[in-house]
């Protein structure tokens, strides 16, 4: 099943079923957040709402407003799952590679998310602004103590994020051993949240392998594919929730998309490309975003077929 929330003047909106060709989207009562807190019922509803959608019901997604499937929610846990990104950023941070067996995870802003084709704000483009394309998951109650396992049952959905990033802050911040504040402003999310079933082999080992487009300004940057996590979705909800219940409708992240021959994919973020002609040049030659760039990330599967939908962003000034 494939989930989208419609802006209904609400702050969680309107939860939608949205049929498999992304065309139409029938509204099915209640939000994405109320619903994730009870699955089981919520399933339930959805599948006997799909035959309506299948025989023909519903709105034309052309003529409704999308918000990100959860316009907010309790919590929002990023990992950096991606060895490759992992070391090209010790190079851009000039920093030691992470080391051990522990997965890095952060805990950022849940209050909103920004929908797929909504400005985005920042106060000035000196903090270094920068997309970082991943993947994420939305979980239903996960006790405290949850092996990896046990984890994967309780991955309900799966989204597609642009974790937005300031570069010039994150360093003075990484300094403080506190974590991210300023250096970490809200995330977007692309339309359709999707069951795993919808992937078909493409969800495998907790892990999404689809191919991650993302074009800046209209030039393909990146063409990574998800499938190189270092640990598995299930993995880090297992870490997240080692000492602690995870609340249903948490969102947990991939962390930026990196594979090892990027040469040839490209990256998802810019301070990859950075880092990688500071490998090849010495010195980074691109700089970050500037006021009026836009930004477009969509996951193919081998077929081209996009189970999210796209993310198409402007940056302006806020």
């Amino acid at each position: 099943m494939r989930l989208a929330t419609l802006r209904d003047g609400t702050p969680d909106g309107a939860l939608a079923l949205v049929s498999a060709d992304g065309t139409r989207a029938l509204p099915v009562g209640g939000n994405l957040l109320t619903a994730m807190a009870d699955w089981p019922a919520t399933e339930a509803t959805l599948k006997a709402a799909a035959a309506r959608l299948d025989a023909g019901e519903g709105v034309s997604t052309d003529d409704v407003d999308f918000a990100a499937p959860l316009p907010r929610t309790w919590q929002w846990l990023d990992g950096s799952a991606f060895t490759t990104h992992g070391d090209l950023m010790a190079i851009a941070f000039k920093h030691d590679p992470h080391e051990g067996d522990r997965p890095l995870m952060y805990q950022g802003l849940s209050d909103r998310f920004y929908g797929p084709a909504d400005p985005v704000p920042f106060p000035a483009m000196e903090h270094g602004i920068d997309f970082e394309g991943e993947f994420g998951v939305i979980v239903d109650a996960v006790p405290m103590g949850t092996s990896a396992v046990d984890a994967l049952g309780h991955i309900r959905l799966i989204v597609q994020i642009n974790d937005w990033s300031l570069r010039a802050i994150a360093p003075v911040e990484m300094k403080t051993g506190f974590g991210w504040v300023q250096a970490k402003p809200a995330c977007s999310m692309a339309p359709f949240a999707i069951t795993p079933d919808e992937l078909g082999d493409a969800w495998a080992d907790g892990r999404v392998g689809l191919d991650l487009i993302i074009d800046w300004n209209g030039k393909q940057v990146g063409r990574a594919n998800g499938a190189a996590m270092a640990f598995g979705f299930h993995e880090l909800v297992a870490h997240a929730a080692l000492t602690r219940d995870l609340v249903a409708g948490t969102v947990i992240g991939s962390g930026t998309v990196s594979n090892a021959n990027y040469a040839e994919v490209g990256s998802s973020c810019i301070s990859e490309i950075r880092a990688i002609e500071i490998i090849a040049h010495g010195a980074p030659q691109t700089p970050f975003m500037a006021f009026g760039d836009t930004v477009k990330m969509i996951a193919v599967d081998a077929a081209g077929r996009a189970p999210f939908g796209m993310i198409d962003q402007d940056v302006v000034k806020a």
